[in-house]
């Protein structure tokens, strides 16, 4: 038998409109639900209702499609319920503080601040400090926690800190110092690495019995190092190995660091080709103890946990595709003292003035045991 394409179509077509059709019905009923639950103080999730129309629903198609229907249906739950928190909830203690950081929030991101890093002069840290900053007023600290305490008592306004590497990957530390002092992401930046080998003058690379670095840096150039017979030794800042290579007195040692950390500790690079990649990019965050979201911002960042249970995470991911916003980066960190639970970072790539974000921020906050919102900001590069 021949088959029509067109005729397979128009039939197709036909069952679209139906679906449609039923669809509407189905949302208008699910309206009224969440109006019953309101009045009677009920939860929007029933778990053990949708499981059961699931199995239901997958034991009267065929066989091969019963996998396929459970899809559909979870989907479908997901619709219904994301109506109904917007229906039920009308904001959250979250989205309020948005709108309030976007109305108040000046038009302009500053052009100079106080601001803290960890390292000392010549830090990568500085290098994107500047970048963010016209003129920024920059204090120096020994951690990455030292800056958030400067932030936390008012120290400085701000702190600059690195967050991710295309090659080394997450600073996870980074990443609990946030949640920790509870501060916001203001603004990233994408700031392209150039590590280079630095010795006094005269030093050669077969003079060289021990290389000094920040880890990352490190780590970022870990094939180089690896081609010498040389002891590594693991410095707070890529800056403050520079400064200690310049003042050791020694003549056998190298640090691996910025180019312009050579002009500042009168040294020289004898290799600039060290890093594992070209393409080596760290990801610099300036954050805030206050919320601020300033024009323009295109980038949000959230955390969050769920159950430990089949589809957990899926019934949270379909809400961005129903919603139609994107995601660009989506990452797991287990939870210290509870197995096999994990929290998840989350960047969405969507205008904070997209209605649908502030909904689905708050839907994700009334619904999840744990969520944290980091920020709306914007990413230069």
């Amino acid at each position: 038998m021949e088959l029509d394409l067109t005729k397979i179509r128009g039939e197709i077509n036909e069952i679209d409109d139906r679906i449609a059709e039923l669809f509407e019905k189905r949302m208008i009923l699910a309206n009224d639900v969440a109006e019953y639950k309101r009045q009677n103080d009920m939860a929007v999730y029933d778990r053990r209702r949708e499981r059961d129309i699931i199995n239901r629903i997958s034991s009267q198609v065929d066989e091969d499609l019963g996998s396929y229907a459970k899809i559909l249906y979870a989907t479908l739950f997901q619709l219904s319920r994301s109506y109904q928190f917007k229906k039920l909830i009308a904001s959250s203690p979250i989205t309020d503080s948005m709108k309030q950081a976007i109305e108040q929030t000046p038009q302009l991101f500053p052009r100079n601040a106080k601001v803290a890093c960890q390292g000392v002069e010549g830090a990568y840290a500085q290098s994107a400090c500047d970048r963010l900053f016209n003129s920024a007023d920059i204090n120096y600290y020994k951690t990455w926690e030292d800056v958030f305490k400067s932030v936390e008592s008012g120290e400085c306004k701000y702190g600059v800190v690195p967050l991710e590497n295309s090659t080394a990957g997450t600073v996870n530390a980074v990443y609990d110092l946030v949640g920790k002092y509870k501060f916001y992401i203001v603004r990233s930046l994408k700031l392209r690495i150039y590590h280079s080998l630095l010795v006094k003058r005269g030093v050669k690379l077969e003079d060289i019995k021990e290389i000094v670095s920040h880890e990352q840096a490190l780590q970022q150039c870990n094939k180089f190092i690896s081609s010498l017979n040389v002891k590594v030794t693991v410095f707070d800042n890529t800056a403050a190995a520079a400064e200690y290579v310049s003042k050791c007195g020694r003549d056998d040692i190298a640090a691996i660091g910025s180019p312009d950390c050579a002009d500042l500790y009168n040294l020289v690079s004898i290799r600039d080709d060290i890093m594992n990649t070209d393409n080596n990019y760290t990801r610099f965050i300036c954050v805030s103890k206050s919320l601020e979201i300033y024009p323009g911002a295109h980038r949000t960042s959230i955390v969050f946990k769920v159950p430990h249970r089949p589809g957990a995470l899926y019934d949270v991911l379909s809400k961005f595709r129903a919603l139609d916003v994107n995601l660009i980066k989506l990452e797991s960190r287990p939870i210290p003292g509870r197995d096999f639970e994990f929290k998840f970072y989350i960047d969405l790539d969507t205008s904070v003035y997209r209605p649908e974000l502030l909904e689905l921020i708050n839907e994700l906050d009334n619904e999840l045991e744990s969520f944290d919102y980091l920020g709306s900001y914007t990413e230069i590069s």
